[in-house]
This record gives structure tokens, sequence and C-alpha cells, in this order.
């Protein structure tokens, strides 16, 4: 697929990219799955440790980091958000590649949050050795009690003592501290609940070996451990760090969230039209060899019909995509959080429905693990709650709109 916007330099990762999936990745699936299901669910898998050295050698490593996070191009190779669109794409195929690229989530976000915010002492004991792999991360934002998704509604506390900071609360889908490499969390709380509702909030690094962290369960997507990764449930009970591990200050949290955020949105929008155009490309070669009512799936004009109507969708999906990493690499996210929130709402949604299709066409086999079409179902489903639910993307998308036409919400006129 030709993408709008490529340079050289881009292209010629692009072929890598691809090169490397057709040669290690594809063919690895079962592999992987046969050695997360080998022994401790919750041990590191092999196959990536020999799989790294080998994208890192070919340059395929830390592609995420933007120039407005790593100004200086001391992280990675000062990619911009719209040319790292297709080659995260690429990556989305199959949903564990992007950590054999030093490219998945929680770690990218979390990267990217040190890099914007981080202290050069933070930088130095957590970012690097992110950077070089050796250890992953987890974020703790959403909590059991509250609707998380308005990060306003944050219950748990960070509270100054002294040189310390005391950190109390319960979290939820806290991904990535399943892994055992896992070695440090960022964690939202209130320092101040009587201050400005949006300055309430703080984040602050915690490690998770610190006294007081206690992983009480792993959470199941759709019946699915998501193991080595996964996504605990936690308590954090007394728990104390250096007040040195706070980011940016006290009462950012909110500013970090929303600077954090945007990015790993479309990181994930990214990786969904990844999933649609695999789903897309198997729908196509099990509709061409599965014969009923005497000729060829493909044959038929319904199917042909799915066909259509998933490449329209992807392609669309994929140019909003691109239009939201342009506006990010141009005008900053902040200003682009109205076309973040659209691609955020439509890219699941468009996955949702070529996956389904595709799996209609495989029948029985589509819903079992003989193809990654059930798993790759499921976390395009998760994804529609992921990073914030759609209907608080489709409030920023209205009221992006009604500000460009001059209304006023709260006099209920147009200006």
């Amino acid at each position: 697929m030709t993408m709008f916007g490529t340079t050289p330099r881009t292209q010629e990762l692009r072929q890598r990219l691809l090169k490397f999936m057709d040669d290690y990745i594809y063919p690895n699936e079962a592999e992987f799955l046969r050695q997360v299901d080998t022994g401790d669910r919750w041990q590191h898998v092999e196959l990536l440790d020999e799989l790294k050295p080998k994208a890192r050698a070919e340059g395929l490593w830390n592609l995420f980091l933007p120039p407005a996070s790593d100004p200086k191009g001391e992280f990675g190779p000062g990619l911009t958000n719209l040319e790292y669109t297709g080659l995260c794409e690429i990556m989305g195929r199959v949903w564990w590649a992007p950590e054999v690229f030093n490219c998945s989530a929680p770690d990218t976000g979390n990267m990217e949050v040190l890099a914007r915010y981080g202290t050069p002492e933070q930088q130095e004991q957590w970012l690097r050795p992110l950077l070089e792999g050796e250890i992953r991360s987890g974020f703790s934002m959403t909590e059991p009690q509250v609707a998380s998704s308005d990060a306003t509604n944050i219950e748990s506390s960070i509270v100054r003592d002294g040189d310390e900071y005391v950190i109390n609360g319960r979290k939820w889908w806290t991904s990535g501290a399943g892994d055992p490499r896992c070695q440090v969390l960022i964690f939202m709380g209130k320092t101040d609940p009587q201050a400005d509702r949006h300055r309430q909030q703080s984040m602050v690094l915690v490690p998770m070996d610190a006294p007081g962290v206690t992983k009480d369960r792993m959470l199941h997507v759709f019946g699915y451990d998501d193991a080595p990764h996964g996504h605990a449930q936690m308590t954090f009970e007394n728990v104390r760090v250096p007040a040195s591990n706070m980011l940016l200050g006290e009462g950012c949290g909110f500013e970090i969230a929303q600077g954090r955020l945007g990015p790993g949105r479309i990181h994930h929008c990214m990786r969904l039209i990844g999933s649609a155009e695999r789903a897309l490309e198997l729908m196509i070669q099990r509709s061409a060899r599965r014969v009923a009512f005497g000729k060829p799936l493909a044959a038929h004009q319904h199917t042909r019909e799915m066909i259509a109507q998933s490449r329209m969708e992807i392609d669309q999906a994929r140019l909003l995509t691109m239009q939201a990493a342009y506006m990010m690499d141009t005008v900053g996210n902040k200003a682009a959080k109205g076309e973040i929130a659209a691609i955020k709402v439509v890219a699941p949604h468009v996955a949702l429905r070529v996956i389904d299709r595709a799996i209609q066409v495989y029948g029985g086999e589509g819903v079992c693990q003989d193809t990654p079409l059930a798993v790759m179902y499921a976390h395009a489903r998760t994804l529609r709650l992921a990073d914030g639910p759609d209907i608080v993307h489709t409030e920023t998308v209205a009221k992006e709109e009604l500000r460009r036409q001059g209304v006023d919400l709260r006099a209920g006129r147009q200006q």
C-alpha cells in the first residue's frame, strides 16, 4: 500500500520492516503461542529475546519517538508522527510484534512522558533502560471505583511527607504489569483535592518492587490473559517513593495525561489499521479457496461486497489517521485533539467491522485459535474503551465542531 508523504528514508524502513515481518514474525506466530503456553505463562518469552537483536541490527528500533518529544535526536531516529504511521500499521498486523521493535504500549507512551517531562536523573534511571529494551513499564491510571474516563474522578492519593511521597489507592487495567521485566509504573493520583479541578492530579514514578505495591490479580480481556504482558489490578498501600520521582511537578498530572494519551491513542489506531488490513487479506485468501453452493466464496456477490466495503473503510480510516498525525506534527498534540479523537472512534469501529466480515467468511475456524481473527477482534473491541471510551471522543469532536461554528454552549446560541 503506497502511503502519502512517504520519504526515501521511511520507504527504506518500510521495506526492511515488511521483510522482517515475512522472515521472522509471521512464521513464528504459532511458536510464540507455544512458548507462552509452556510452563509459567508470566515468564518472558525467549522468542522475543531472539528477535529483538535482529530488529535492532536492521535499524528497526525505537521508531515511535517524534522530534517534538526528542528535539535533540538523542533517543531515536527522529521520525515524525506522519512518517511513523505506515510503519506502526505494519507492526499492528500481529499483536505481539511491536515489542520486537521496542514500539509497544504502554512503554511507548511512558517513554514519551519521560522524554518530554522527565528530569535528567529520571531519564537516566528509567528512560534509557526502556529505550534499550532492558526493562518494561506500566501505566496506573484507571480505578475500579470511579469512572476513570474522566481523569478528574481519580481518587488515589499522593501525599508529601518530607522528602518522600506516600501513595495509596487501587488501580486496575495496569497494562504491562504482568511482565516480570516490568520495573516501573507511572502512577496518577491526587496531590491536592482542593485545587482547581484540573490541577488536583499528579503523576509519580513508582518502582514495581517498592514496599506496599501488590498485584492483586491479572485481568482477562474477553477470555484472553494477554500473557506475558497482561493487565493487573493492583493495590498501593502506604507506598513511599522519593520526592524526586514526581513528574513535572505537583498538579501537572492532567497536563501530562493529555500529552501522553494523544500519541498513545493514534498509535493504537495505526496498529488497528494494520489488523484490519491483515483481516482483509485473510478474508480474500479464504474466499478464493473455500467453495460453497458450487462456487468459491469470492464468486458470491455478498462476499465481494464485504471485500469492497472493507477496502473503502480501511483506506478512509488510514487517511484520517494520517491527517491526525500531520496535525500533531504541525500544530501540536493539543491543537490536534479533535482529529485524534475522531480517529480514536473511527479506527476501532472500522477494524471491528472488517475483522467481523473475515470471521463470517471463515465460519467456525474464524472464532478459534487456528487464525488470529478472534484475538484481533477482542483487542479491537477493547480499544473502544482503552484511552477513553467512544463517547468521550465524540464529545471532543462535537465541541471542536461547535467551537469552529462559533456556538457558545453555555449561552446556547451562535456568537
